[in-house]
């Protein structure tokens, strides 16, 4: 025999620590499990078997009737041990799953990006400021605005120097635009655009930017620039510079002895911070001197604006390079790599292949064979400490390479050659470790180069002798690692140049064709991308407005109901009937009729089919009372039933099949203004300022909001439910909006 068990922690019911309490809606859960469940309003709480709001008493759940069959059927002792339920807060994620309708990101999105927005207003670009790169991918420069709009997440100070890293076109908005957008619905609409994988990407820098060791300037987070119509991401700048700092230990061939001290300090923190990023499970892919910088103390970080400018170059070099083809040989090979050395862009022979592949070019010579690792990083450390150590004599290097000849193997290996030899020439046999070490992180086998945790050993070494270098130790970063690379990643990749936009020429209109009918629609009207049609006909106030069957129809206080083509919006019929001022009106899509409510207590149902007639196909009164205004509004629950709010302050439920009386809902202290149904749920409004929530299946209230609410009442004029939210419209021009137990408004 299975025992009754409680349907959320799945314990067997007993009479001492799993007490089955009985819901409003029959169904039983244990006394532990309710009193954790979510309450969305005060005193209600969802049935877990039913789905069902129900009420939920204020003395907590041990208020509740136990179910006394059950514990008859309950062994002696409970087999099972106490369920370890602990009362803890209410869900926090369940007010955030709220959403306005339409949404153009999810609430994930929303929540997982959200505090990585700051405020327009802490940053203020720089003016008549050179940017760095091209195209969309730009860094400008800008500071950090008065520390009152600072963002917490962001952490930094005020008048704060920052490098703006343009990502990514934000989304245009037309001056003609219906819709007015705010500074974060641009943003997040913007990253609802992006690829998952350009998303993944940016979220990966941002949280090694917080990581404990990261090597990197920080990064305070995201940035709408509106003027220049980009997402920036915002990250520190210092104003230290590699060859800057020891120019003054240069005889300009190349350093000096009291240099090459310097310089291991120097190419030991360059080390550091580029093993830094590597335990956060970022390869860096390709490196120029503007990747590093020093920060106020001297020490040297990864500078991220400089990594993704770098990044941009490569790839707008590789695609100049192969001008469309999609096969090269080995000397075009060595063409793209010669040419990034003369940049001074350094990337290593491994990743210039898988970059090649990436883009679907092929290549004679094939792939490399190597696989990526943190090892490709050495590569590019290695030429740029060199660069720094040799100075004029390597860059002079660097620029009598030449390709003829050879192909690029032979080409790689002569290049190398030279570079050993100049090593040589310019350090003599004093600093051989380090010209050794150096010639290794050359290595076209990824796996013969030395890591970077022996390169900046080997720099230290130069100033202190290992056997004192109590401070030497780094940690290795580990072989089977997870990598990201962000030279191959989406944000170095040379994005569109200006911003999307609409054309107006394209012949996307919205009355044209099948994809104007599927476009979003509120997108399109964002762009100002509509057209207008005034309808009239009506001879006062229209009072509502009802879609479906192809027709649109509205209701006025002239008494009458008219019909408008959803084709031409042409009129064409007029439905009259009524006796009194038309209050309300809503369509049936499952009966194919139109219902309207008047002020007189009248409900009629006209037929939406074609040919449409004179008369209604039923009609039926509210009990009339000459103290009342009759019907003020008119819902359909989906279940067979309409519901109408009226003057004597009840809400009624009828039959459509018949046009009965089905319930009478008490509870309202005035005119009941406006009805909402969601979810199994009955909304209902009322001048007497308070919403009140009722169940559909016993017409039983559940709760009651706005009774508590301080401040004068305001009538309740509209509702909205979207299952997730409710909305309220007062009379004083007040839009409250209730989720979960928190009230929001906005005027």
């Amino acid at each position: 025999m299975e025992w009754p068990e409680c349907p959320v922690c799945l314990q067997n019911y007993d009479d001492g620590s799993v007490v089955p309490r009985v819901l409003g809606c029959g169904h039983t859960a244990c006394e532990a499990c309710l009193g954790n469940l979510p309450q969305r309003y005060p005193q209600t709480i969802r049935c877990p078997a039913c789905n069902q709001l129900v009420k939920y008493p204020a003395q907590g759940p041990s208020a509740l009737p136990r179910n006394i069959d059950l514990l008859r059927l309950c062994p002696p002792q409970n087999p099972n041990p106490t369920p370890q339920i602990q009362n803890k807060d209410r869900s926090q994620n369940y007010g955030d799953r709220h959403q306005f309708l339409p949404r153009f990101w999810s609430e994930e999105l929303y929540s997982l990006w959200k505090d990585w927005v700051l405020p327009y207003e802490s940053v203020l670009v720089e003016p008549n400021d050179e940017d760095e790169g091209k195209g969309i991918c730009l860094v400008v420069h800008g500071r950090t605005a008065s520390a009152s709009s600072l963002s917490i997440r962001g952490g930094f100070r005020e008048n704060q120097r920052v490098s703006l890293v343009r990502i990514v076109s934000l989304p245009t908005v037309s001056d003609s635009s219906v819709f007015d957008y705010s500074y974060v619905a641009r943003i997040m609409k913007c990253l609802s655009g992006m690829e998952e994988a350009e998303r993944d990407e940016l979220g990966l820098i941002l949280r090694a930017s917080l990581g404990q060791q990261s090597g990197m300037h920080k990064v305070y987070g995201l940035w709408g620039d509106l003027d220049g119509g980009f997402l920036d991401l915002v990250c520190e700048r210092q104003r230290g510079n590699l060859l800057e700092k020891l120019g003054d230990f240069s005889n300009g061939e190349g350093l000096t002895k009291d240099g090459m001290s310097v310089f291991s300090l120097v190419g030991a923190g360059i080390c550091e911070a580029v093993i830094s990023l590597h335990l956060e499970g970022l390869l860096l892919g390709s490196l120029d001197l503007s990747c590093f910088a020093f920060d106020n103390f001297s020490r040297v970080h990864v500078d991220l604006s400089g990594v993704l400018v770098a990044g941009m170059k490569v790839h707008e070099s590789v695609i100049e390079a192969v001008s469309g083809r999609s096969r090269i040989d080995d000397d075009a090979l060595g063409v793209i790599f010669s040419s990034l050395l003369k940049s001074k862009v350094f990337l290593s022979p491994e990743l210039l292949l898988e970059l090649l592949q990436k883009e679907g070019i092929a290549v004679e010579c094939g792939t490399s064979g190597y696989s990526l690792s943190f090892s490709s990083d050495v590569w590019s450390l290695a030429c740029v400490l060199m660069i720094v150590m040799l100075g004029k004599s390597f860059t002079e290097l660097i620029s009598e390479i030449s390709i003829e000849g050879s192909d690029y193997s032979t080409f790689h290996m002569t290049w190398v050659e030279k570079v050993s030899s100049l090593l040589e020439k310019n350090l003599g046999s004093e600093y051989d470790p380090s010209s050794q070490i150096l010639r290794k992180c050359l290595n076209l086998d990824p796996e013969s180069r030395p890591r970077a945790t022996d390169v900046r050993r080997c720099l230290r070494e130069v100033l202190i002798k290992p056997q004192f270098d109590a401070l030497g130790g780094l940690e290795d970063v580990k072989g089977d690692r997870t990598l990201h690379c962000l030279m191959l990643g989406k944000l170095c990749r040379l994005p569109t140049k200006s911003a999307e936009k609409y054309k107006k020429d394209s012949g996307e209109d919205i009355d044209q064709g099948d994809e104007g009918v599927d476009r979003n629609f509120v997108e399109v009207l964002s762009k100002g991308v509509t057209k207008f049609k005034d309808l009239q006909g009506h001879l006062d106030c229209i009072t509502g407005l009802a879609v479906g069957g192809d027709f649109l129809f509205s209701s006025s206080l002239d008494k009458t109901v008219r019909v408008w083509s959803l084709q031409d919006f042409s009129h064409v019929h007029t439905f009259r009937g009524h006796e009194h001022r038309v209050m309300a009106l809503v369509y049936v899509d499952e009966e194919k009729v139109c219902i309207s409510g008047d002020s007189g207590g009248g409900i009629f149902v006209w037929s939406s089919t074609v040919p449409l007639g004179q008369d209604p196909l039923k009609k039926w009164y509210e009990q009339k009372d000459w103290r009342y205004s009759g019907i003020h509004a008119l819902t359909i629950s989906g279940n067979g039933h309409i519901y109408s709010g009226s003057g004597d302050k009840t809400i009624k439920g009828w039959s459509l099949r018949d046009g009965t009386l089905s319930c009478t809902m008490i509870g309202h202290k005035s005119v009941v203004s406006t009805l909402a149904v969601c979810d199994g749920i009955l909304y209902s409004g009322s001048w007497d300022g308070t919403i009140r929530l009722w169940s559909l299946i016993d017409h039983s209230p559940l709760a009651v909001l706005g009774e508590d609410m301080p401040g004068n009442v305001t009538t309740v004029l509209a509702l909205a439910a979207d299952g997730h939210m409710l909305v309220a419209a007062h009379e004083n021009g007040c839009i409250k909006v209730l989720y979960s137990q928190t009230l929001q408004g906005q005027g």
